[in-house]
């Protein structure tokens, strides 16, 4: 039980990477943070439009609890057209971000004891809201396997007391994107021992060529109704201060969901609903077209400055926008030199020696590696990079 509660206690990665910048912030280093889980961009035309057209409206109400019909109505259809599945308003339940999906999900699903499969590396708030809500976390090591879990390594781990299985694709932290057989293969597992599948797809938007993201219940539509489909607009659309997300699923699910909702949030904000419906009846896709571009370019800068690394793997950021490195290689030369060091030591490094701020893979269960958000400007991502690189290149 110990274990479960550091687990629930700890702060995030990112929030601790953030502390420990400050602090060097304070003693006067210029520090880039590479540690956030956003993009830097400007407002959305469409979404700006349609906040300030709700405001002029005054609307100030209650929606229903799990949102405006209209925008339900709005979302299944994105979802239908993402999935190749039919989708209705009763099964979309719209929530204060992808965060708040995962909770419902968790508390709508879990009884105290049940286990849940995590893939590791992780990100924090999966194994953090099992617990919360009675359940054990399960962690799957996939680093041999590229960071993708494999299906041998999953089925064995299941067991009497097994609930669900926690798919993040493309994967925070890693980056990882799952093939189509692997998800059909999770689906299969799911279907032939009764288990749910939690699907978080928020980064899915970008998926860096030539690997695709695969909605899994497009690849195996059989696992519809053992599925839970989580997304939000916090990267999609750069809106991650506007806690605006949703949750697809068998109609049992989303009153369960509504249930539960009802009784701590209520409604997500209203003036953020009306904004996203806007967009969404917009239909432009011209700012998210912009969005991923921006994402593409500063990966391509990145995997350029990264590929001068020498005892780090360049990473394959495959989808998302981190770079994950594999400091795999660096732990093993300093085992033969009789020093122990983990990620925690080389982010402490390269804040006080290089004024980066990155996040520890500790974070996500992972003691050798480091997340590298590159959402940023690029000029400041160049110049993070290769400090970041002429560290660990010099790392002894």
């Amino acid at each position: 039980m110990l274990a479960q509660r550091t687990v629930l206690f700890n702060s995030s990665g990112t929030a601790a990477a953030r502390t420990a910048a400050k602090a060097a912030a304070a003693n006067g280093k210029e520090i880039i943070d590479l540690t956030a889980g956003e993009i830097w961009s400007d407002l959305a035309p469409s979404v700006r439009e349609g906040a300030i057209a709700a405001i002029n409206r005054n609307v100030n109400r209650y929606t229903d609890t799990l949102g405006l019909m209209e925008l339900r109505h709005a979302l299944a259809c994105k979802v239908s057209a993402e999935t190749a599945q039919p989708w209705s308003a009763d099964e979309i339940a719209v929530t204060n971000g992808a965060k708040q999906a995962l909770f419902n999900a968790a508390m709508a699903l879990l009884n105290p004891g049940d286990e849940v499969l995590i893939p590791a590396p992780y990100w924090t708030t999966f194994p953090a809201q099992i617990v919360v809500a009675g359940g054990t976390p399960v962690f799957i090591e996939t680093r041999h396997n590229s960071y993708v879990p494999s299906l041998t390594d999953l089925a064995a781990a299941v067991t009497l007391k097994t609930k669900a299985i926690v798919v993040n694709t493309p994967n925070n932290p890693t980056g990882a994107i799952y093939d189509r057989d692997t998800l059909a293969g999770i689906a299969q597992l799911a279907l032939d021992r009764n288990l749910w599948i939690i699907f978080d797809e928020c980064y899915g938007t970008f998926a860096h060529a030539p690997h695709t993201h695969h909605p899994i219940v497009s690849v195996a539509p059989r696992a519809r109704d053992r599925t839970l489909v989580v997304n939000s607009f916090s990267k999609s659309l750069a809106l991650t201060g506007w806690r605006i997300g949703y949750i697809a699923g068998p109609n049992t699910a989303i009153s369960a969901v509504k249930a539960l909702q009802s009784h701590t949030t209520s409604n997500p904000n209203v003036i953020a609903q009306h904004a996203l419906l806007q967009h969404l009846k917009s239909g432009d896709p011209t700012f998210q077209l912009k969005l991923q571009r921006h994402v593409a370019n500063a990966r391509a800068l990145g995997l350029s400055i990264l590929s001068t690394l020498t005892s780090v793997p360049q990473p394959a950021a495959q989808g998302g926008f981190y770079f994950y490195l594999d400091l795999s290689e660096l732990r093993r030369r300093a085992k033969v030199d009789s020093r122990e060091f983990n990620a925690d030591d080389v982010v402490n490094a390269l804040l006080m020696d290089a004024g980066v701020a990155a996040v520890s893979g500790t974070a996500f269960g992972d003691p050798a590696g480091i997340r590298l958000s590159y959402g940023i400007d690029l000029e400041l991502l160049d110049k993070a990079l290769r400090r970041v690189t002429a560290t660990l290149n010099a790392w002894n």
